[in-house]
């Protein structure tokens, strides 16, 4: 495969991330990731098991990613990709990024661990404040 490929089949796994959790397809959502991956926010780390739930929990809106910047390794890679959530229901958006892990496997490419950064109003970039979501993490 070439790099070019690799490329194309990583962006589509990350739009697939987005366009699923959009529409709340979580079959969808969990197919991008590994069957041990995880995403982490608020503080915390959470395994693909209790991605139902979390979803649940969160917010509904659309999820609107830019292009990833990716460096690729062989059958991993690493990339940071931009993100606008915007609230379906007051408009309101939250800004951020995602750092992402990935991993080429018998299925193509997919997420290991994606990790949220907000980018607040007065310039921080952190990881959100805990929130209430109570279930073991990982």
């Amino acid at each position: 495969m070439s790099r070019s490929d690799d490329l194309l089949e990583i962006q589509q796994v990350l739009a697939r991330y987005a366009v699923n959790i959009t529409k709340g397809d979580i079959p969808g959502l969990l197919a991008v990731f590994t069957p041990d991956g995880t995403y982490s926010a608020f503080g915390d780390a959470y395994s693909v098991e209790l991605f139902p739930e979390l979803v649940a929990a969160a917010p509904k809106g659309l999820f609107l990613t830019g292009t990833p910047a990716l460096e690729i390794d062989g059958d991993t890679a690493t990339g940071t990709q931009p993100l606008c959530f915007v609230d379906h229901s007051t408009h309101d958006m939250r800004i951020g990024y995602y750092t992402d892990t990935l991993i080429r496997t018998d299925d193509g490419w997919r997420l290991r661990t994606r990790r949220m950064t907000f980018i607040r109003r007065n310039g921080d970039h952190d990881s959100g404040i805990p929130h209430a979501f109570e279930r073991s993490r990982t």
